[in-house]
């Protein structure tokens, strides 16, 4: 029976607006610069990682947001997947202080400043995404990622641990829906034999992770997959068959559908089984047919013709029990899968809506800062205005205040002379009076 990740349409990442825009913030990061004043980012990010909240939160505020961005932009910078070894260096500095922090609790992380937020869990899960202007999530996830209370794969954001599960790999942040058990990575593809799940437990592996650690194994009937989160078997043969049947029209191009059958090729190589053997010649006959010529659409017709004929014929053999037995599981393991594929529809369709008010909002705050630059230019010009009037009245006001001074001046010299005359003219009227006294 087909897992529930190779659904189509309905597999637990197929998250048709969330995946889509993860994928292209690899591709729309802005490209790699010489960043200014590197050496205070860095020191900067330690402090981050290092620090108190409340010291780094208070710092934060008094900072300006272009600071921020480009803070923001270092410490991405740094995260680059194919980056110098000195940046995968400062990486693992940066996470090895964060994860070994103790006070990073809710309480706590609910007083830091968002890009704080950002910057903490972007350091803690090697994720740039979270530091992507367009990916906006509330800091009560940014928090939940944090302490491992959701997932960080930001196409899932599934609540942890799963209520449901008792295995040992379920903690530390693990998602059972999305992540494999072996390298606990996850990715976008779906509908593909890239991934395995287990029909008993639901839990995930890479092919080539299975591979390589020796769980696909083979019995003297059929060929298995032993999950190492349940430790139990789930038939392969029948995957196979479910995974092309459901999934063969949606694979685009030649290189996709060869790659699908070398995952085939490879699963069932060491097989012993009849079935497994003739599986897995059935893959490199039809892989040499496609590399002389053969449509890839052709292909798949005439390997799931294959895959039919092979299941019909282990039909014929008369065990009727086991093949009840068989019919009550897939009953049982389709019935859970149409719970699951419910359940993941309506995480689609909430991260859509949630999704789309993000922008909206992120467009609306967008036009205010606009509107708040063209009003702060506005305010500059007519500050300027005022400043020159202000200058041009200070020079009148000295202008008219060494006249004034000039203008005191001169009455002073015309007082002056005014008492001189005076005085004058008084010694001339005595002088004159004395003569007509004497005479």
């Amino acid at each position: 029976m087909l897992p529930p990740r190779q659904q189509p349409l309905l597999g637990v990442q197929t998250v048709p607006v969330m995946a889509k825009k993860v994928e292209s913030i690899g591709k729309a990061w802005p490209e790699k610069s010489v960043i200014r004043r590197m050496a205070d980012y860095r020191m900067f990010l330690r402090d981050i990682a290092r620090d108190g909240v409340d010291i780094i939160s208070e710092k934060m505020n008094r900072l300006s947001g272009e600071f921020l961005a480009e803070l923001k932009n270092g410490l991405g910078a740094i995260l680059e997947p194919n980056g110098d070894p000195r940046r995968r260096e400062e990486c693992f500095i940066l996470q090895k202080l964060v994860k070994t922090r103790s006070d990073l609790t809710t309480n706590i992380l609910l007083r830091a400043h968002r890009v704080h937020l950002e910057i903490l869990v972007a350091i803690a899960t090697g994720i740039r995404a979270f530091l992507h202007p367009t990916v906006v999530l509330p800091p009560t996830s940014l928090i939940e990622v944090l302490i491992f209370k959701r997932c960080k794969n930001l196409a899932c954001q599934h609540q942890l641990p799963a209520d449901d599960c008792v295995c040992k790999i379920c903690r530390n942040g693990f998602c059972n829906q999305c992540m494999c058990v072996i390298c606990h990575q996850f990715d976008f593809e779906v509908n593909t034999c890239r991934w395995i799940g287990c029909d008993v437990c639901s839990h995930w592996t890479h092919t080539d992770c299975a591979i390589r650690y020796g769980l696909i194994c083979s019995a003297p009937s059929e060929t298995l997959f032993r999950c190492l989160a349940c430790n139990r078997t789930s038939e392969l043969l029948g995957w196979v068959k479910d995974v092309f049947g459901q999934c063969g029209l949606t694979w685009n191009g030649r290189n996709a559908v060869m790659r699908e059958l070398d995952f085939v090729s490879r699963i069932f190589r060491g097989s012993r089984d009849g079935k497994g053997m003739k599986l897995f010649w059935k893959c490199e006959k039809v892989m040499d047919e496609m590399k002389r010529g053969l449509a890839e659409s052709a292909a798949c017709r005439v390997f799931l013709t294959f895959l039919q004929e092979l299941e019909a014929d282990s039909l014929k053999t008369p065990v009727e029990e086991p093949c009840d037995r068989i019919g009550r599981v897939l009953k049982e393991v389709v019935k859970k899968m149409e719970m699951v594929a419910d359940e993941k529809m309506r995480m689609v369709m909430k991260t859509r809506t949630a999704l789309e008010a993000y922008d909206c909002e992120l467009e609306n705050k967008a036009k205010e800062v606009s509107e708040l630059m063209v009003e702060k230019q506005k305010k500059k010009l007519q500050i300027e205005e005022l400043e020159r009037i202000v200058r041009l009245k200070q020079e009148e006001a000295d202008m008219f205040q060494l006249k004034a001074n000039a203008a005191k001046q001169e009455a002073a010299k015309l007082q002056r002379t005014g008492y001189s005359e005076t005085d004058h003219s008084e010694e001339e009227y005595g002088s004159s009076y004395l003569k007509l006294s004497l005479s």
